[in-house]
């Protein structure tokens, strides 16, 4: 065992069985804290690391709704989990075709791993960014904030259906190793057949609540991308990845990627409640191809014809319904005033 599996394992002697949600939370946090997991030399390839063109594209989007915000002389452009930078670095690139988008945007980031915030650091640092912990550390104003495969990674609650009503799925110890067991009954009333499996997220609900409330009440809009369902339960979809293989999620906490698929109806559901115009979910290839990939695409291939290919495999991996065109969606949380946002209509 590492050393955090040694620690979740003194608690759950100590304390009993905990909910899948905190044993996600703790392998999160060990995870992120030590490493770079991003690129082909890591355990996962994100939208940006794949081709400059979803970075760029974000960054006209943001243009088009602070236009649409009726272009405050000041707005917070964040982005939550920026990973590397990447997609902040070509969203700005991108952005210098609107000087006074610039002279307006301040950069915050929220990111906890200090490894990542130094990679931020490397390729931001001429836009003077500002770390935060927490999203709502960020400081007051209109609000412009980027999410791109970060609610993904929040922890979420299991509830398997039992022939006697629903019961939270927990981690305890078993012949010396992680195991799943089950907890009491729990209230959930959703009709289900036995054997069935939901999912919440209490940290993304409370999350996008936030977010709902922040832009209602002091303007803008906030732009989530992520892979997930829109409707109905997506079953048990918690996976761990290492090495872009599939791992055994009750083995070696924190030495590999933990997610589960979004719930956009709920984030959709939470934010409206706390006022905010909801956009989406759209599929991600459907979202790309109104903001005009295919164009962007064509331009470069134009102006690098040798990096045709690499720039076409580009294309289809963000937009094809057999890799991440279908399964990954883009949703807005805006203030009721803002129009009809890019992508959406």
């Amino acid at each position: 065992m590492n050393d955090l599996a040694d620690r979740l394992a003194r608690r759950i002697g100590e304390q009993g069985p905990i909910s899948l949600a905190d044993y996600m939370a703790a392998a999160s946090a060990h995870y992120y804290a030590r490493r770079d997991p991003f690129g082909a030399r890591g355990d996962f390839v994100t939208a940006p690391e794949i081709s400059q063109m979803f970075g760029e594209l974000i960054g006209l989007w943001c243009i088009e709704t602070w236009r649409a915000m009726n272009a405050p002389p000041r707005v917070v452009l964040a982005e939550l989990g920026p990973g590397r930078g990447t997609l902040m670095r070509d969203a700005l690139r991108a952005a210098r075709l609107a000087p006074d988008f610039l002279a307006a945007a301040e950069l915050h980031l929220v990111e906890t791993s200090a490894a990542l915030r130094e990679k931020q650091r490397d390729v931001l640092a001429v836009h003077r960014p500002v770390w935060h912990e927490r999203a709502e550390e960020l400081p007051d104003g209109p609000l412009l904030l980027v999410a791109n495969e970060f609610f993904d990674a929040l922890p979420v609650q299991q509830y398997v259906r039992g022939e006697n009503g629903w019961r939270e799925r927990r981690v305890g110890i078993a012949h010396g190793q992680f195991a799943f067991e089950l907890g009491d009954p729990c209230a959930e009333t959703m009709e289900a057949s036995p054997g069935a499996i939901r999912e919440h997220s209490a940290e993304a609900a409370a999350l996008a609540a936030w977010l709902g409330g922040r832009v209602a009440r002091q303007g803008g809009a906030a732009l989530i991308v992520d892979y997930g369902y829109t409707q109905g339960s997506g079953g048990d979809t918690v996976q761990a990845l290492k090495a872009h293989r599939r791992h055994d999620l009750l083995r070696d906490p924190g030495e590999a990627d933990v997610t589960a698929h979004v719930d956009f109806a709920a984030l959709a559901q939470e934010a409206a409640k706390a006022g905010a115009r909801i956009l989406g979910p759209v599929e991600q290839g459907m979202f790309l191809h109104r903001l005009g990939i295919a164009a962007r695409a064509a331009k470069l291939m134009e102006a690098s014809p040798a990096q045709a290919s690499t720039i076409a495999v580009g294309l289809r991996r963000l937009t094809d319904p057999d890799a991440m065109g279908t399964l990954f969606k883009a949703l807005a949380i805006a203030d009721p005033a803002v129009p009809m946002l890019a992508g959406f209509a």
